[in-house]
């Protein structure tokens, strides 16, 4: 996302455990951060208010629900709640949720005092139909209408919040994972397919009226002419596709 952005000529600012080794042109600006840590994210965004002056766009996409999804030999990712291991809550629910709540706290003011801005809280359909398990149902729904109510408080400011659901997205895991023939890769997106998605989203003259809603990258790129890297268009998925 962070070289999408970049490429539309934001820019960029780039946060993570493992940022330091992630293959970025020197533009991006990196910020080791553990989004599970308050303090670290708090550093996070002084530093950028210090460099930048403001902020325009922030993309919470910091997420730890697809970690140990096979514990012990055994794929624990669809067991029943009753016995999905406890660490999973934890990791969708402060990784995912609470660490986006909080970084939104800290990038709200930035917007607010030039009444202008755009949040991006990453979810997925599974806030709306069954996906893999309950816990991951509940965060995405919890991550949905975080966003919704964050819109709601922040629309007298000018600034605009929404939920975004990517496609299935060609990261690291994911290609290994199609490399050993789990996952049809046909109509995936590249990672920087989303960034490219975010910048438009951010000049689209509309984007008070989306704010607080769910936007589907594959078709806001078709909305606003948006293409992926290899030139295509991937095909929206639904909530009966999915």
């Amino acid at each position: 996302m962070a070289l999408g952005l970049a490429a539309a000529g934001f820019a960029a600012y780039a946060t993570g455990r493992s940022i330091d080794s992630a293959d970025l042109p020197a533009s991006i600006v990196r910020l080791r951060c553990d989004h599970t840590r308050d303090v670290e994210t708090a550093l996070v965004f002084q530093r950028i208010s210090e460099e930048a002056g403001g902020l325009d766009i922030l993309v919470n996409s910091a997420w730890g629900g697809y970690e140990r999804m096979v514990e012990n030999g055994k794929f624990t990712w669809s067991l029943p709640f009753w016995e999905q291991p406890a660490r999973r809550w934890q990791s969708m629910m402060d990784a995912g949720v609470r660490s986006a709540f909080v970084a939104s706290a800290h990038a709200a003011p930035m917007m607010i005092r030039r009444r202008k801005g755009l949040i991006v809280n990453i979810s997925f359909w599974a806030a709306q139909k069954y996906v893999g398990n309950s816990i991951y149902g509940i965060s995405k729904s919890a991550t949905d209408k975080m966003s919704a109510d964050m819109a709601h408080e922040l629309r007298p400011h000018g600034v605009a919040v929404v939920s975004l659901y990517p496609g299935l997205v060609r990261t690291e895991s994911v290609m290994a994972a199609a490399q050993g023939g789990w996952l049809d890769i046909s109509n995936s997106e590249s990672p920087e397919f989303i960034g490219r998605v975010l910048a438009a989203l951010s000049r689209d003259p509309r984007l008070m009226e989306r704010s607080g809603q769910v936007v589907v990258a594959a078709q806001i790129a078709k909305e606003l002419n948006v293409f992926d890297t290899d030139g295509r268009q991937p095909i929206p998925l639904t909530l009966e596709s999915v």
